[in-house]
């Protein structure tokens, strides 16, 4: 009699625990009060219930009720027509027990994504200056009651290596705009959507999904990555990546180790941690000369990793002799070794760690004495890279015993970038691994009815923009197959930033620029918001937002809302002729093509059949700019703007920039 009693209790246990697990129908985080719907379409709201139980949906701007079913993991989804713009509304969701969402408003949803520059809040801190809050802070903040047709939701940083059903949400879910919630959102998305709400006159809801400093892959799918195969060893770790990524800092910096001691072997300067390369008298007529501070891809090319050495002669006056000297060399990419007259008194390690080094009295003699440093660039730009002013040797303790050390050095390298293994992969990458922002910050969204989708990244693809041709394509078509539509899709290009060009670059950041323009300019549905006049030379992070949304603004009310009389585009390059020793440049978009400043165009470069660039003098004939350089007799190529940050001044009658661009096809240096 027990056993039977048990059994039956066990049998009613079974089959009450799906209702007992969703005992009050749920929803996503994502949908909450003052949400946005996007209007004039079919929209789908879903959660969790009961399997036992039927969700309905009732929506006030109707007197339809929408049925849902549950399937028999407890899931739910309702589908249902939207009006046009207006509200505010509620939609009241039952499977018993009632849900009401208040505060909806019906129009115009977009999502925000990409890296720092698009995670930038309205209030963003300055640690150089202190300041709070992009260009308009104040303004913006003191005028939030004429935008209450504006409401903001904001993801919270997440990664998973599967793809997540539901998200993690800031501030409850959908606000209006508030202080406390306008401050902390994206001032580009921010000043996109009040564009829009003024000029379109209908609620924005703007959904802001991005983290700083990640790369495009990290936002791609699995399944779009993988007909990429550049991503095959790294998709392959997926599944076990969480156990992987317990141990990594041991194993990361064991794998480096290992690597280190491969690059020392292959080294002909550098025999057991010892060297004659750093002694005060060898020969150094095969030696070259360099200018520091500098960046050695730079200089020694896009694709430069490796070990070089800097050499430098300097005059010890005679009465430094005997005293402590402070020797500072700023910043050096990644890594160094630093010896004066051939002894090591300093090693550091580490981008942006400053490097102050004592040379010891008892080394210290007037006379010549020579300044040796092995630098090890693991990846990215390498050398030494910091402010002139902050390369010096000078008397411990008195800056006005100095002697400047920028300017001309001796360089040799010693292991050059066939010499050099592959970098091991850093097994815990954050953010930055193929697919995990995807799943965590874009998967949750799919289904969410949305008008289109912004994106402002690029800066941590830059070094590999070859790829980012296919890579940006690719993502965006993979999140247009999630939601079933070729929604719009308007990309910024990244703005101008580092040190201003003084002649021809080979600048990895213009062929990302370039990608940018192909993918805008090729993909259906597509735009491009040009920021090369706005960005800044010592941050890449720049305060001007306000323009970066109204230009992406202007793409989506052009081409997405049909409004021709809106100019959305700077000049547009189309194609070039040779005429004798000029090159015809021929754009779009070029009604009233001026200069900013009333000068001649700038930052305008032309080359021969041998490839070299050589700055040209360029001049307006209509909608077209004539290119010619008296260094260039039979001109082959044009570039524009072609540099980390060049100066611009080439607009169309509405203000709006040139894109950077190039005529040749000339295979970059990766």
């Amino acid at each position: 009699m027990k056993k039977t009693i048990l059994l039956s209790l066990f049998s009613l246990m079974a089959v009450l625990a799906p209702a007992d697990l969703y005992s009050k129908v749920e929803l996503e985080s994502i949908f909450t009060d003052n949400m946005v719907l996007q209007r004039n379409t079919t929209v789908q709201i879903w959660g969790k219930a009961s399997p036992q139980a039927r969700v309905t949906v009732k929506p006030s701007w109707t007197t339809e009720t929408y049925y849902a079913p549950v399937s028999r993991g407890g899931k739910w989804g309702a589908y249902f027509p939207t009006p046009d713009a207006g509200g505010p509304y509620t939609i009241t969701i039952s499977d018993g027990e009632e849900i009401t969402l208040r505060n909806i408003m019906v129009g115009e949803v977009w999502i925000c994504s990409g890296q720092s520059n698009m995670e930038m809040p309205v209030a963003a801190r300055w640690a150089k200056d202190g300041r709070i809050g992009v260009d308009g802070y104040e303004k913006e903040i003191s005028s939030l009651d004429k935008v209450p047709g504006i409401r903001l939701l904001r993801l919270e940083k997440a990664t998973s290596n599967v793809p997540l059903e539901s998200a993690a949400v800031a501030d409850g879910g959908w606000t209006a705009c508030t202080k406390e919630s306008v401050e902390p959102f994206s001032a580009t998305a921010y000043f996109f959507g009040k564009y829009l709400y003024e000029t379109l006159g209908v609620p924005v809801g703007l959904i802001e999904t991005c983290w700083g400093g990640t790369i495009a892959e990290a936002w791609t799918s699995k399944g779009s990555l993988s007909k990429m195969h550049d991503f095959d060893n790294q998709l392959g770790m997926l599944d076990d990546l969480p156990e992987r990524i317990k141990n990594w800092e041991t194993d990361h910096q064991r794998d480096i180790e290992n690597w280190k001691t491969e690059v020392n072997a292959n080294d002909p300067s550098w025999k057991n941690g010892k060297t004659n390369w750093a002694a005060k008298d060898i020969n150094t007529t095969d030696w070259g000369d360099i200018v520091n501070p500098c960046k050695m891809e730079t200089e020694l090319g896009e694709d430069f990793d490796g070990v070089v050495w800097f050499r430098k002669t300097i005059d010890i006056p005679r009465s430094w002799a005997g005293k402590d000297l402070e020797l500072s060399l700023s910043l050096i990419d990644d890594e160094d070794w630093t010896f004066f007259n051939g002894v090591q008194v300093g090693k550091g390690e580490g981008y942006l760690v400053e490097r102050h080094y004592t040379i010891p009295g008892s080394k210290v003699k007037a006379g010549k004495a020579v300044l040796a440093i092995r630098v090890m660039d693991y990846q990215g730009t390498g050398g030494l890279w910091g402010e002139e002013e902050n390369i010096y040797i000078q008397v411990k303790g008195n800056g006005s015993l100095r002697i400047p050390l920028a300017g001309t050095w001796q360089y040799k390298v010693s292991v050059p970038k066939d010499k050099v293994p592959a970098l091991p992969e850093q097994a815990n990458p954050g953010p930055n691994f193929p697919t995990i922002l995807y799943n965590a910050m874009i998967n949750p969204l799919v289904g969410y009815g949305i008008r289109g989708a912004i994106w402002y990244q690029g800066e941590s693809n830059a070094f590999r923009a070859a790829q980012y041709r296919e890579l940006l394509p690719l993502m965006i078509r993979d999140w247009r197959k999630a939601w079933g539509t070729s929604f719009p899709f308007y990309i910024v290009q990244i703005a101008n930033f580092m040190e201003a060009q003084t002649g021809p670059e080979e600048s990895s950041w213009a062929f990302l620029r370039d990608a940018q323009r192909e993918t805008a300019l090729h993909l259906e549905n597509s735009g491009l918001a040009v920021t090369i006049d706005i960005g800044e030379a010592d941050d890449i992070h720049p305060r001007n937002k306000y323009d970066v949304g109204k230009r992406l603004a202007l793409q989506a009310l052009s081409k997405t809302y049909g409004m021709k009389d809106i100019v959305c585009d700077g000049p547009e390059y189309h194609m070039y002729r040779v005429r004798g020793n000029e090159i015809e440049i021929i754009f779009h978009s070029a009604e009233g093509l001026r200069t900013t400043d009333g000068e001649a165009p700038k930052s305008f470069w032309i080359a021969g059949s041998d490839h070299v660039f050589h700055k040209a003098d360029a001049r307006i004939e209509g909608r077209k700019i004539i290119v010619s350089s008296r260094e260039v007799e039979f001109p082959v190529a044009v570039r524009y703007a072609w540099a980390n940050n060049p100066a611009v001044n080439l607009v169309n009658g509405a203000g709006l920039p040139a894109s950077p661009f190039r005529t040749d096809d000339w295979i970059e240096r990766r």
